[in-house]
């Protein structure tokens, strides 16, 4: 049966090798003057933001660098950022870079034209007025950011990060060129590709999927196990680059209108309190969380398998799923990330916290089986 769906997406979209390079006409035929353009020093220091710029002042716009985008995006820099927007009266804002840049840039967007503090916004549909424009140039497979209505910042006194989910903060131009991901170091790369992974599988399981969402997660899911070893590998693969970025932009579609699940509200604890890459968070605890899931998904998960490649024809629902957890955990040591949690000095004593903290995160809610605090503190000792 048709469903009643209110389906969520930038305008316009660009994507695919030198898609930078259409950017240019788009802003000549709208009529912003000044953007602050919100980016990280590292970006700065190679060089990619230059060529960004360049594209930019082509078009006869002025421009204000924000360039102090901590990896994961604190209140503090969505102060700094907004302070230095007003200051110039900028009237629209560029965003380079993964999801840290993405998501504070939406953060000040929001601010600009809601008023209040960040924290404000924690929540489901807090804001009342659409963002200051927004202008998205992701340089990673990996969050997906530039097209969602999501946006993540970490309140560094109480060591959590704030979920905001806003269909205000959606962008009016997203550009994704894989030429801006060639050459990205392979840890960032793998880091960055198994969110994307972790965005498609659990937008595929979560209670609010659909025939759409489920559409673009398998091919996601299918893109993503085709193409990330060998963009980790070769960084200069340019066919391995943009499938990438093509798996990760529909999977970040999918799961911004059908939702996510539990790996996410316990990767945004480790972030909060360790200061984790979310990435490598959701690559660890991904194939725990899914095998707690299993009884509430295997069919679903023996279709994860299939789309990863493995043959499962003969197989029952749960030999499917557990062969597609499997695959997941050869996958992410393929690509070199980290075995468990205790490689980054995660302490037992904190369990307790974080997974009172991951109940009430906004993602918990569309997970596909009901989970306890003793269920979540059983996941964080698994995956250490």
């Amino acid at each position: 049966m048709l469903q009643n769906r209110r389906i969520y997406l930038p305008p316009l979209s660009l994507i695919g090798p030198g898609a930078l390079n259409d950017l240019g006409e788009e802003l000549k035929s709208l009529n912003y003057k000044k953007a602050l353009f919100v980016t990280d020093k590292i970006l700065v220091k190679l060089g990619v933001a230059q060529k960004v710029l360049d594209v930019v002042k082509s078009a006869k716009i002025e421009v204000v660098v924000f360039d102090d985008v901590h990896p994961n995006p604190t209140v503090k820099n969505v102060d700094h950022g907004l302070a230095l927007l007003k200051e110039n009266n900028c009237d629209f804002i560029i965003t380079l870079g993964g999801g840290s840049p993405q998501d504070c840039g939406k953060a000040i967007g929001i601010l600009a034209t809601n008023g209040g503090k960040i924290g404000d916004y924690e929540g489901i549909n807090l804001s009342k007025q659409k963002s200051l424009p927004l202008i998205a140039i992701n340089t990673t497979a990996g969050t997906a950011s530039e097209v969602t209505i999501n946006y993540v910042i970490t309140d560094e006194k109480r060591h959590i990060k704030m979920v905001m989910v806003d269909k205000n903060c959606l962008v009016s131009i997203a550009v994704n060129d894989p030429v801006l991901m060639l050459g990205k170091p392979a840890g960032l790369t793998a880091a960055t590709g198994m969110d994307a992974l972790t965005h498609a599988i659990e937008t595929y399981v979560t209670k609010g999927a659909f025939g759409w969402s489920d559409a673009l997660a398998l091919e996601a899911i299918k893109l993503i196990s085709q193409s990330l070893e060998i963009a980790v590998v070769d960084g200069q693969n340019l066919e391995a680059r943009s499938k990438m970025a093509w798996g990760q932009f529909i999977a970040g579609q999918a799961f911004s209108n059908a939702g996510l699940g539990f790996v996410h509200s316990m990767a945004h604890q480790l972030g909060g309190m360790y200061d984790m890459p979310h990435g490598v968070a959701n690559a660890i605890l991904l194939p725990h969380v899914e095998k707690f899931n299993l009884p509430a998904c295997a069919h679903k998960l023996k279709k994860v398998a299939r789309a990863m490649g493995v043959g499962v024809l003969e197989m029952s629902d749960t030999q499917g799923a557990n062969a597609a957890i499997e695959a997941i955990k050869a996958l992410s040591k393929s690509v070199g990330i980290p075995s468990g949690l205790k490689e980054f000095n995660v302490k037992e004593e904190d369990f307790e916290e974080m997974a009172k903290n991951a109940l009430a995160d906004v993602c918990t809610g569309g997970n596909p089986r009901e989970v306890t605090l003793e269920d979540t503190i059983a996941i964080y000792k698994a995956a250490m």
